[in-house]
């Protein structure tokens, strides 16, 4: 079986004091928009890719949050289609589903680690 190694870097989204709290914001890395997620209740951060897979369209970065027992969650503010922010997972049914990233914090800077490739 092949193994199939993919090169990532780490970009600085923004400065900690810059993301909504208990919400969603927009970043860029390179033609890509990535939705960046912060729990303050939780001290928690989050990233998946902003365009909702069911109808193409860049909002999840401005979805609802919520929760469902342990898993966190965004509706898509268009179709409210839900999807697990750590996983990528389609809560609501179907088959489609988010690509997602790591995040760290240093020295007051939320970095998003991505494939070179993107």
């Amino acid at each position: 079986m092949e193994t199939t190694v993919v090169e990532t870097t780490w970009f600085a989204a923004c400065r900690v004091e810059d993301a909504v709290e208990n919400g969603g914001v927009c970043v860029k890395y390179k033609d890509q928009q990535i939705a960046l997620f912060y729990f303050t209740r939780r001290n928690e951060w989050y990233a998946t890719q902003n365009e909702c897979p069911h109808r193409k369209q860049m909002a999840l970065s401005r979805g609802m949050l919520g929760s469902t027992d342990e898993d966190l969650k965004v509706a898509c503010p268009f179709h409210k289609k839900t999807f697990s922010i750590r996983t990528g997972e389609c809560l609501s049914g179907g088959e489609c589903s988010l690509e997602t990233f790591p995040v760290k914090i240093e020295n007051g800077l939320v970095y998003i680690q991505v494939p070179l490739n993107k």
